[in-house]
């Protein structure tokens, strides 16, 4: 559990507590004081030594980093790769697959991330590959029942947004995993929204692709994202891009690297990878399930009070739910929410049809407004976004 005088003590040392009201940690969190010390102390090291210096001193901080994120997701450290977006390892671990070919079958989530929905649906049109959604339950969560009912020898990839931007739903992604991992088909997750923010064991899970953006509930550094790639997989996935690090030159020949780092570039921003470790620890030692427990409660107590507001609809699905709470106000869009809390110091985010098309086109929706929380945040502050919509609901400014 996290104590009140733990989240105080959490908050002084988060710079951007005492300037905002911040419900935007699904976006990107506030990062730490600790972690900006991290970079900047790096920083200055290019400054003295020289950048190439400064990072070979820095090698086994370094080494740190993907020990540390290994035991975060329960992985072995060379199944942990790093990059400048969750997008971009994504998209290089789904060109890394064997190649599609007409009648191969792709089954996603219907809450699956845009990006990713775009990247497979410009291989199936070159591929005559398809892409079908899989089926849902009653809540909006993935029906692992009857997703059984539809693999067979066709089925190439199943990909799974674990957590989706566009609202509280938390997809049942071990169960899916358990069919994937029994039928022999690779499965990708986007936990995007999930690490840092609820625990993630790629054991249990049974992926064997995990992808995870630094910026949001980690409260890393933006540019920096990270991969899992099991050592399962690994040995048939061939980068589309290869540098010397991934694959050097033996007897003329490139070498693709054993481990997840064949999606590494020797080109990195060593100052942000050691703020995203700086990052990752902290929340180990803070403790996932702690911070789990402390969202959950919040995020509760937010959808009540929003739902007791006059013209607010509050839009969330699933069962157990996550801390993204998502609603809309009647007559205004979300966009023009957005403006009218930031003028006040209040901090959310509003997400369009391009971020969960599919989810959002099955409920016929074209936008919502999104408060995401995090365990820096407050009942105070919960009361605080709640008074201001009010005032916007009853026009005053």
């Amino acid at each position: 559990m996290i104590t009140p005088a733990q989240v105080e003590e959490l908050r002084a040392q988060t710079p951007g507590c005492d300037s905002v009201v911040h419900f935007n940690h699904a976006g990107a969190s506030l990062p730490s004081r600790g972690m900006l010390d991290t970079i900047i102390a790096h920083l200055e090291d290019e400054a003295r030594l020289g950048p190439m210096e400064a990072a070979l001193r820095a090698t086994d901080r370094l080494d740190a980093v993907r020990h540390e994120t290994a035991a975060l997701l329960n992985a072995r450290p060379h199944e942990i790769a790093f990059g400048p977006s969750g997008s971009a390892l994504w998209g290089a671990a789904f060109a890394a697959l064997p190649p599609f070919v007409p009648g191969d079958r792709i089954l996603v989530g219907r809450q699956e991330w845009g990006g990713n929905l775009a990247t497979m649906k410009a291989t199936a049109a070159r591929t005559g590959a398809t892409i079908e959604t899989m089926p849902v339950r009653e809540d909006g969560g993935v029906d692992a029942e009857r997703l059984a009912e539809l693999i067979d020898h066709r089925v190439r990839l199943i990909s799974l947004t674990w957590l989706p931007a566009n609202g509280g739903l938390i997809n049942d992604a071990a169960a899916v995993g358990r069919l994937a991992r029994a039928a022999g088909i690779p499965y990708f997750i986007d936990a995007g929204q999930a690490v840092g923010q609820i625990p993630a064991d790629v054991t249990t899970l049974h992926c064997d692709v995990l992808k995870a953006a630094g910026r949001k509930h980690l409260r890393g550094p933006r540019g920096t994202a990270l991969l899992y790639a099991s050592e399962r997989l690994l040995p048939s996935l061939q980068p589309v891009t290869l540098d010397v690090l991934s694959a050097p030159l033996v007897e003329g020949e490139p070498r693709i690297r054993p481990d997840a780092r064949r999606f590494e570039t020797s080109e990195h921003a060593v100052a942000l990878r050691l703020g995203l470790g700086s990052a990752i620890a902290q929340a180990r030692r803070i403790g996932i399930e702690a911070i789990q427990a402390r969202i959950s409660g919040l995020a509760a107590r937010l959808r009540q009070a929003l739902a007791a507001l006059p013209d607010v609809s509050v839009l969330d699905l699933g069962g157990e739910k996550s801390g993204i709470v998502s609603f809309a106000l009647a007559g205004r869009s979300a966009a023009a929410v957005q403006k009218q809390l930031a003028d006040r110091g209040i901090h959310i985010g509003a997400n369009g049809v391009a971020y969960t098309p599919l989810d959002m086109t099955a409920r016929g929706l074209t936008e919502i407004a999104r408060a995401s929380l995090s365990y820096l945040s407050t009942e105070a502050e919960i009361d605080r976004l709640c008074q201001a919509l009010g005032e916007i609901i009853a026009g005053k400014g």
